[in-house]
This record gives C-alpha cells, structure tokens and sequence, in this order.
C-alpha cells in the first residue's frame, strides 16, 4: 500500500492554531522539504474555521494577547482596537493571511478526513482519506497529528428526540442553525398556531453563555438548563480582575503570579526558592490561598451574583485555584446579566428527562418548557478523531484508552501512577485538600446510560493523554523512530504561544537536535525510564492540580502556561528569561507574543552555528 502512495515529508493533520504553525515552522527551517495540511473543514481555522463561527462568537482575548509572535494582528489590517475582543471572522482570517503569508496555505487540503493513520514498520506513517466519497493513501514521512481537543462533538440521546419536531442541535452547528435567531419576539406574531417564539439551551460553559446571549440579546426568551448532577456555571470574569483591575490574559502570564500556583513542571523558570515558599510551609500555603480567594471573590464580587435569584443560580460551584482554562471571560458588548435579571432569560438548575413532539422538554422537577429550538452545549470526544493501526497502537501512543491490566500498559503501571502521586501531593500538600464539586455529579452519557467504544463521551473512564512534554509519545519505540508528535492537546490562554513553542520543539525532535538530556537515545534504558516517569508525573498532576476542570483527562492549566513555555526553550536551549530588565521587570511585567518574535530565527542561528 505504501509503495502506491504520494508520499510527503511531513503531514500534519489539523488546520487551526498548532496545526498551521507546525507547518509553517518545519516549512521555515526546511523549505525544499514536503508536507500537507490536511483537515476535514473545508477552510483552514480548527475551531476558527468559516463553518464554525457561530453568530457573535468572539475570542476570550483581546487585541494583543492572542496572536502569533512573529505575525502581529495589527488594528489598521483586522480593524480591532486595543481592549477589543476579536470577532471569529477576524480570527479565520488572520490565521488564513497567516497561511498565506508563509507560504502554508498551498499546501492545505481541505475537506480530507483522515480515517487512519498505519504505522509502517520501516518508518513512517501510511494515512487513509476520505474525499468527496472517495477513498486514497497517503504516505507522511513523519506526522504531526494537531487535530485538537474539540473535533469531534459528543450529543447525548435524549428520550423522545425522534419526535421532538424542532431543531435540536450541538453548538458546533449554531451556524448551520443559524434561522432559530429570526424567531419573532414575544408579541410580534398574533397566529397561535405559530411555534412558541423562544429557544432552549442546553449547558453551562462558555458556549452556551455564547448561545444564551446570540439569543436572549436579540430579545428572545431563553430557557437555560444547567444540569443539577452537573459541573455547573463555568468561571465567568470581567477582562480586569482583583481590586488593581489587571488585564486577566495578563495576570496569568506574569511571573511572579504563576508562583502562586502548585505546579510541577514549575522548576523550569528557575525560581524554585520562590515556589518552595509559597507551596513547601504554612505561611506561603496561607498567603497563596490568600490570592486565590482574592481572584475567585472578586469576581464574584464584580458579577453580583447575589442580587437577584436568577443570577444566583449562575455563582460556579467550583473554587476558582482548581478551575483551568473553562475559567472564562464576559467578551459580551452588553450586560449579559442583565438578561437575566430582566427575565429575558430564565435559569433552571435541572435535568431533562424527555423530549415529546411539538417542542417539550421535561425536567426532573416537574417543568415543562415549550419551545422553538433546543441547542446543547454538551462537550467534546477528548480523542483524535482518527483511528492509530495496528490495532492498540494507542497505549504505546500515550492516548486515551480504556485501562487494561498492568502488564499491559506501557505507560501507567501501578507502582509509577502511586509514586507520582506521592511526590505531587508531598511538594503540593494544599493538593491533598480537593474541592467537592458537586456531591451529585453523575456523567451524561449516551442512551441507556452505556457508553461504548464507538460512543465514546466526555466521561467515558480512559486514561489520560501521556505524552512526554504534552508532545512526544514516551515509549522507546516512538523516541527511536522519532516520526509522530502531537500539537495542541492541551487547553490554556496562550493558544499562539503554545502553539510556536511546540512546533519549534517537535522539528529540532525530528532532527535528532534536542539534547540527549531532554529526549535521551533508544538505547538509554535509565534515561528512557526517567523520561517516561516524567511524562507520568505530569500527566497524573493534572488530575489534582485541576479537578474543576478536565486536568484527569489531558493538560489544562492556565496560571502553569509560562513555565510550560520556559521549559520547552529551556529544551532548546534558547534564553527563557526575556525581559531584559533584571528581577523586578522580569517578575512582575507579563509576557506576551512580542517576547518571543524571534524564536525561530535564534533556533536557527543556534543550529547553524553548532554545524
């Protein structure tokens, strides 16, 4: 099969953020080398792309804060002013001029599912799409797989939605349902007969904040069910928080601010004293508890959830240290909950238990609601959306899987899960005490209440991603081979960043240019086991660093981000403090994009002159 194949250089699947920026960097440092992007949207974006940019969608960010580091978005191009957030038809476009202007966007192909990807024993990777119906290969020299964490959206069965009669949809489709925002407002429509001029949504992260105001902002009435057995309302802050008013994107990428969260991949910015004393005694535990329920009661404070039993029902029911990057920001250009407060929206803290024909759910406490559209906000399949052969490649891959015995996992045996544990709980003792999110939480599963391999769920029991530097898989066969990385399986504020950092880190991977210190030889079996207990170390914190959010199931972090990205410089050997101005401008004045403008240029300059 290979022999038939076009064969490429270098593949990457996924077109949003990591996925061009992987391309661009192996394109960059090896122009004659070649490579696709290959992505089953038709236009490049991810979640950026033209069919995903759902009405007033905008990004969390703002001007700033959220851009490439050698491709600044500037005002007089994308028409967005400082202390605006970006539009997502701003944000497809930038990314698409991006494509353009390092010559990616040739190579991209879109409308290409990628079914599988084959690993062949000689090397590399034989991938099998799917077209317009029709069926080919592909042979990729090396792979980058950047699909994500939001590809594949997961739609629970609800009993009766066969005959339910109105549109019920996922919110990655809010576009394709885009006519469910022309419905009359109440009074403008005299014809009972008429369906009921008021939506559903279904959820209660940002995206269905996003729903709830595209709808309730156009004056219709929303019916908002957040599940009692759920999560609950997501962290929802002003862009300036705590009592000095500071930039929120900031505030998590100032260094003398990540201090103050536990985090075990800390070390790397060099301030291990700093870190020691606010995690290692009593008094720094005080004072770094201190700033967290400073940040969490301010913003409950500046959102006065308890001045009206409707915005009540909106406080999270989570603490703000334990919260990740569902920890969340009102980019809306009017008072959303003012909304609620005059009645526009109405919140039910309930469960469906059925939907019947002409628009009716039926909650657990009794209600019925009829309404006109029902759009649920019900997560994501945390795993690629593409099959890895031979069959059960996906434990040596360090994905997602179910647990299977000891001895048959590569990665997550008994003994290392225990010891990982141990040593984070004993750097980190505040970590001992986890917060009780919802005493009742039950996962939203599928129909029946089963969950099966081919409907997998966001509760679905797997193990975790376990990738080494939430990159590379850490089995000696892949370090050897050295022809598959991961981009982008991680959830942070500093998407652009990541995603620059990682791809620089993958290509001085694949040649063979990271210090043996940092990705040791094949053959180093020591060195190969405290790389693989690193990597277990890391993704085992996850699970107590972040139970709020999804840290047990892949990275998710938000004040961890700077000292993720000084570790992967401190990898390539390239300057990681880049301020310039001694301590005080190094600790206390944030980084952004323009910190790290150059970075190719001096990964090239280093390799070139090593030659």
């Amino acid at each position: 099969m290979a022999s038939e194949a076009e064969t490429l250089d270098l593949v990457v699947v996924g077109a949003g953020w990591f996925g061009l920026c992987a391309a661009k960097t192996n394109h960059q440092l090896h122009p004659d080398s070649t490579f696709a992007v290959l992505d089953g949207a038709a236009t490049v974006g991810g979640v950026w792309a033209e069919h995903r940019l759902y009405p007033g969608l905008k990004s969390n960010n703002m001007l700033g804060t959220y851009e490439y580091p050698d491709f600044p978005m500037v005002t007089e191009t994308y028409g967005v002013k400082p202390g605006e957030h970006i539009p997502g038809s701003v944000v497809h476009r930038y990314l698409a001029d991006y494509a353009e202007k390092f010559g990616v966007l040739p190579h991209f192909r879109g409308s290409t599912k990628v079914v599988s990807a084959e690993m062949q024993p000689q090397g590399g990777w034989v991938l099998t799409l799917e077209k317009a119906g029709a069926v080919s290969t592909l042979m990729a020299r090396k792979l980058i797989v950047a699909t994500g964490l939001t590809s594949e959206p997961f739609l629970p069965h609800i009993e009766g939605q066969e005959t339910f009669g109105v549109p019920l949809f996922h919110s990655r489709d809010f576009l394709q349902n885009a006519d469910t925002l022309e419905l009359p407002v109440a009074g403008a429509g005299e014809d009972s007969a008429a369906p009921p001029a008021k939506v559903a949504v279904f959820g209660g992260t940002k995206s269905a904040w996003d729903m709830v105001y595209a709808y309730a902002s156009r004056g219709i009435p929303v019916e908002w069910i957040i599940r009692s057995t759920g999560h609950g309302p997501i962290w929802q802050a002003p862009p300036y928080v705590t009592p000095l008013k500071k930039w929120l994107e900031k505030l998590v990428m100032t260094r003398m601010l990540t201090w103050f969260s536990p985090c075990i991949w800390g070390e790397a910015d060099g301030y291990s004293g700093m870190r020691g004393f606010y995690h290692g005694n009593a008094l720094g535990r005080k004072i770094t508890d201190t700033f967290w329920s400073i940040l969490g009661g301010d913003v409950i404070a500046l959102n006065k959830y308890s001045a009206h039993p409707e915005t009540a029902k909106l406080q999270p029911w989570s603490e703000a240290m334990f919260t990740a990057s569902s920890f969340s920001i009102l980019n809306y250009p009017t008072d959303f909950f003012e909304l609620v407060r005059s009645g526009v929206v109405r919140v039910h803290i309930s469960e469906i238990t059925a939907l019947s024909p002409g628009g009716k759910i039926h909650l657990a406490d009794g209600t019925l609601l009829t309404v006109a559209a029902l759009g649920c906000v019900t997560g994501w399949k945390h795993v690629p959306p593409m099959k890895f052969l031979p069959e059960g490649i996906e434990k040596e891959l360090g994905l997602p899987h179910t647990p299977g015995e000891d001895i048959d996992e590569p990665l997550f045996k008994k003994d290392a899960v225990e010891k990982a544990d141990d040593e984070i709980l004993s750097r980190f003792p505040r970590l001992r005490n986890q917060p009780v999110q919802n005493k009742n939480l039950t996962p939203l599963l599928t129909s029946g209440g089963l969950s099966s391999k081919e409907a997998i769920t966001p509760s679905t029991k797997l193990t975790p991603y376990t990738l080494y530097r939430f990159v590379l898989p850490p089995t000696t066969t892949f370090l050897e081979r050295r022809d598959i990385a991961f981009a982008g399986m991680l959830m942070n504020f500093a998407t652009p960043l990541m995603a620059q950092l990682q791809a620089l880190w993958i290509v001085a991977l694949f040649d063979h240019k990271l210090p043996q210190s940092v990705v040791p030889a094949a053959d180093d079996e020591k060195g190969i086991a405290a790389l693989q207990y690193t990597t277990v170390l890391t993704s085992r914190f996850g699970k107590w660093r972040y139970p709020a959010g999804h840290g047990s199931q892949f990275p998710d972090f938000v004040f961890d981000s700077l000292p993720y990205l000084d570790q992967l410089l401190g990898d390539l050997g390239l300057p990681i403090y880049r301020k310039g101005g001694g301590l005080l401008a190094e600790a206390t004045t944030p980084y952004g994009p323009e910190d790290y403008k150059n970075v190719v240029a001096e990964w090239k300059a280093k390799v070139e002159g090593s030659n």
